[in-house]
């Protein structure tokens, strides 16, 4: 077994943000189960959204966050988080991320951009590749921290906790057990402060914006530990994946239609307008309800996103990755649309925390995509999110370093077992795990996706518990690998996505039911929580 101060699973930009802070007052494990540079994070294209113009201020920041939240967002979290931002902006500046700038009146300043459901222009970018650029700088910084163990082709496996040790007085994280792909051997790390930034959980639907690392691991983690998730009904769609068969999870940025482009049908015609007077610029969930009916409407196989209206030039040098992305699949996206639908994207809800990612498990912190701090509320504004990253975990870290101090006398208490295979056999058909990982993909698209019924959840629910058992039998009984617990953890983060959407009886953000097409006005929003015991 080995100890550190800290275990950090995962390598994104609230990982590796948090890992580095940690490293200033201890012993600090990343464990990430691809390499440093696979997360979702480094997927991200548009920006990273923080108040730096005069023009601009907190409050209109906080006030278009709330709307797109459609009322249940929790207003002190997207107020910390949106004015703590500049802080943490001027870290990454530090670090040597190297946002876009242009020269105004003889000085630099940022090269600011707009997205869908913002009132200003208040994008921090990098090219189209902002998260990889974030990425790359602290992959780079975490790489050459002594303080910093970094373990990649490790997937954690499951929170060791009190209770599981049979403890009844207090239930906290103890550590964990991951598996070394390299060695096929299942390790036993020790801590009493473990940070969750495990991103999300896309690669659950069949059409996903996502990164294959996208398997909702920590939400799954973190709920057969024993804590609460929050609000998981609510997914994002991205309105506009890239619609070709070679590159079927590439994302067209939102800053495309901040910088002009518009939806049109195969006619050439803009439809947005009949759906929200923003036009294009509708925050993701009204977007992307408007393509699918349009998609539906017409039978046709997607929608088109022109921005030809501008030149040549400023496409290339605004939007080079995606520019060079279209060019090699016969696309010359200056010249003609480009052919686009929605995609799973992001998963607005997750881990249960408050305002400093802490869970409703003693020592467990969750960050990023993977917790619900209720700064998305029913639909995330876009760009927010890598804003989150690196405000939780910051306070991530500072929350635990004065709530769990440092110390061996806690960890002195608890004997950790070490892990048991029993009479586990290899597995003899990977054609299993594969049908049933495309079963539970196919069945949330067809039925947990964009517009949903009572009838298609139930469904969904009715599927998945069966599943459910087919995978712990094949859990229980074969030796451990990544595609089994990839497996385990897909069929447990959709049963909680399905099990929120049936328990919210309205229509409200990203949450569209036919049974129930009007937001409940009637009442106070609920959240919906749920609890293990």
């Amino acid at each position: 077994m080995q100890e550190y101060d800290f275990i950090v699973v995962g390598s994104g930009a609230g990982g590796l943000t948090a890992a580095l802070k940690a490293a200033r007052h201890g012993r600090v494990l990343v464990l990430t189960k691809r390499s440093a540079e696979d997360s979702n994070s480094a997927w991200a294209q548009g920006g990273i959204a923080c108040v730096q113009s005069d023009e601009d201020s907190f409050d209109r920041h906080v006030q278009d966050t709330l709307i797109a939240g459609a009322g249940l967002c929790k207003e002190d979290a997207v107020r910390t988080i949106v004015s703590e931002g500049p802080a943490r902006i001027a870290e990454l500046v530090d670090l040597g991320v190297e946002f876009d700038q242009r020269e105004v009146d003889g000085h630099l300043e940022f090269d600011l951009t707009r997205e869908g459901g913002h009132s200003k222009r208040r994008i921090l970018h990098h090219h189209d590749t902002t998260g990889k650029e974030i990425s790359d700088r602290l992959v780079a910084a975490a790489r050459q921290e002594p303080n910093i163990t970094l373990l990649e082709q490790h997937y954690a496996i499951d929170l060791i906790t009190t209770a599981k040790l049979g403890f009844v007085s207090e239930d906290r994280v103890l550590g964990l057990y991951a598996l070394n792909e390299e060695t096929g051997e299942v390790e036993t790390y020790r801590s009493d402060r473990v940070i969750l930034a495990t991103g999300g959980c896309g690669r659950v639907y069949q059409y996903t914006t996502n990164p294959k690392v996208a398997t909702g691991d920590g939400v799954a983690m973190a709920w057969r530990a024993g804590a609460s998730v929050e609000d998981m009904e609510f997914i994002q769609f991205h309105p506009t994946c890239l619609y070709h068969p070679q590159k079927r999870s590439f994302l067209i940025t939102e800053a495309l239609r901040g910088e002009g482009a518009v939806l049109v049908g195969k006619d050439g015609k803009e439809f947005m307008q009949k759906y929200d007077p923003r036009g294009s610029l509708a925050p993701r969930d009204i977007v992307a309800r408007a393509i699918d009916h349009e998609i539906k409407r017409t039978g046709g196989p997607c929608v088109y996103l022109d921005i030809t209206s501008k030149p040549a030039d400023f496409i290339i040098s605004h939007f080079p990755n995606i520019h060079q992305t279209c060019l090699s699949v016969g696309i010359d996206m200056t010249k003609e649309p480009i052919p686009v639908v929605p995609a799973a994207h992001y998963q607005c809800g997750g881990v249960k925390t408050d305002i400093n990612g802490a869970t409703t498990l003693r020592g467990l912190c969750a960050v990023g995509e993977v917790g619900c701090t209720g700064l998305h509320g029913a639909n995330r504004l876009a760009s927010n999110s890598l804003l989150e990253c690196v405000v939780i975990a910051h306070r991530a870290v500072e929350f635990l370093i004065h709530k769990m101090p440092m110390g061996k006398a806690q960890e002195q208490q608890y004997q950790i077992p070490q892990w048991q295979s029993g009479d586990a056999q290899d597995i003899d058909e990977l054609v299993v795990i594969y049908h049933n990982w495309d079963e539970i993909r196919r069945l949330m698209w067809d039925y947990v996706s964009i517009v949903r019924t009572t009838k298609r959840l139930q469904r969904a629910a009715a599927r998945l518990r069966n599943l459910k058992r087919e995978v712990q039998e094949f859990y229980w009984h074969f030796h451990i690998t990544r595609e089994v617990l990839e497996l385990r953890n897909l069929v447990e983060t959709a049963s909680l996505i399905v099990d929120s959407a049936i328990r919210r009886h309205e229509s409200r953000g990203l949450h569209y039911t036919l049974d129930y097409p009007e937001t409940d006005n009637s009442k106070p929003p609920v959240r919906t929580v749920l609890r293990r015991y």
